[in-house]
């Protein structure tokens, strides 16, 4: 019998060798075992390529030529951060996967604690991604944010995490504890200078607990130039209210993916986004959704609009497991297409195991709609006026649909200004 062929080490997969060396060499014995393992995991699939299901439409082992070096202790001045825009937030700064207390809100706050972690974070993570494995192995630091049971937070948490150099790489652990009958907004921000290549690598976990009403936003505005990857983990209690909105324009190549776990009976779970691309960007926003209880209720819905020679790609599952009876979820993903070499790849998935359940999911894609940009120019709207109003106008639907005031402002400034349209006034 013939042994199985060899796959050969990628130039990416050799510099991750000695990188993992050379951070195992400077880890404590009671993290080392924990990055090992971590580490043995990530070689045992090596980088994603496109015979690995879940990453069919974004082949990294090819678009990963090389791992730049892990990123140093540098900290940028404080007004490169850009974060939230103008929102008044309490500011978490991560750069290079390090905390950084002096470019943070120095105020305590109250229901609210952050603890850094001393060079590592040790994952719970329960999804056997290779790309949350490289992360596990390679993190420079991490932090723990607990919110308070029965805590109401007014003032926006915000996760600032910038990646300073070029051609270098940073590798960022979170763990966010919310209590039973907590309530606030969380956002995370993700960026870097803006001419800078440099590739970023997130792992967030996520545990929030019975009746909490948590509304999180994420800002993906990494440089042009950068490579982003971020792992969500969630676990949801009972009759929680837990929305997510992610707003996506920036990278090279991103890739955003999210697991989700309905662990308590009661809860309603909305996950939607946005997705901006042109030139040749590549956008992956994956997600996993588990309704593993009863009577839990999901709602997917992503909107992308896509331009010159980009791709957006979306992937979204839904599982009913066996036992869980009046399930709702639905899950749509609609997609404008701007030009003729623009590309959508949509892929979503039902795999239901329990009888008594509401659950659908769909897809469509399509150009603006010809009539309404002749309704609006037969009013006098110049035809380049008239297509930005009709774009604002897609994503808006969507944006509105995160039903946090503060965040729905934010969401169509940055729209906005990524259709050059900032003379325009939402309705």
């Amino acid at each position: 019998m013939n042994a199985p062929a060899k796959i050969q080490e990628t130039k990416a997969e050799q510099s991750l060798n000695a990188q993992f060396d050379a951070t195992l060499a400077q880890t404590t014995q009671d993290n080392a075992n924990q990055r090992k393992q971590a580490w043995d995991a990530f070689k045992a699939k090596g980088i994603p390529h496109r015979r690995v299901e879940e990453w069919h439409y974004t082949d990294l082992r090819t678009k990963m030529t090389d791992a730049f070096a892990l990123s140093s202790k540098t900290s940028p001045k404080a007004d490169a951060l850009k974060g939230a825009g103008g929102l008044e937030t309490y500011r978490i700064a991560i750069v290079n996967g390090r905390y950084v207390p002096e470019l943070s809100s120095n105020q305590a706050l109250a229901g609210l604690t952050v603890t850094e972690a001393d060079g590592f974070l040790a994952a719970q993570l329960g999804t056997d991604d290779a790309m949350a494995h490289l992360n596990q192995a390679l993190v420079q630091g991490g932090i723990t944010i607990k919110i308070d049971a029965d805590a109401t937070i007014e003032t926006p948490i915000e996760i600032v995490r910038y990646t300073d150099g070029t051609e270098v790489s940073s590798y960022a652990g979170t763990s966010v504890e919310i209590g039973s009958g907590a309530k606030a907004l969380i956002i995370e921000s993700f960026e870097g200078d803006a001419e800078a290549a440099y590739q970023s690598n997130a792992l967030t976990e996520v545990k929030v607990g019975d009746k909490a009403n948590i509304h999180w936003l994420k800002l993906q505005v990494e440089s042009e130039k950068a490579q982003h990857i971020e792992t969500l983990s969630i676990e949801l209690g009972a009759e929680t209210n837990f929305q997510h909105f992610i707003y996506n324009e920036g990278s090279a190549l991103s890739r955003a993916q999210l697991f989700l776990e309905f662990k308590g009976e009661g809860t309603h779970a909305g996950l939607r986004g946005t997705c901006l691309l042109k030139d040749s960007q590549h956008a992956d926003i994956t997600l996993f959704v588990n309704h593993a209880v009863p009577e839990c209720e999901s709602r997917e819905y992503y909107r992308a609009v896509v331009d010159d020679k980009a791709r957006a790609v979306f992937q979204g599952k839904i599982i009913v497991e066996p036992g869980a009876q009046k399930t709702d979820g639905q899950m749509m993903i609609k997609s404008l297409l701007l030009s003729d070499t623009a590309e959508i790849n949509a892929k979503p998935e039902l795999e239901i195991f329990a009888d008594d359940v509401q659950c659908a999911h769909g897809s469509t894609t399509g150009d603006i709609d010809e009539d309404l940009l002749f309704y609006l120019m037969a009013r006098g709207i110049p035809e380049a006026q008239a297509r930005k109003i009709l774009v604002l106008a897609f994503l808006s639907e969507a944006i509105e649909e995160f039903e946090e005031e503060r965040s729905v402002e934010l969401l169509e400034a940055m729209t906005r200004k990524w259709l050059h349209a900032d003379e325009m006034v939402s309705e």
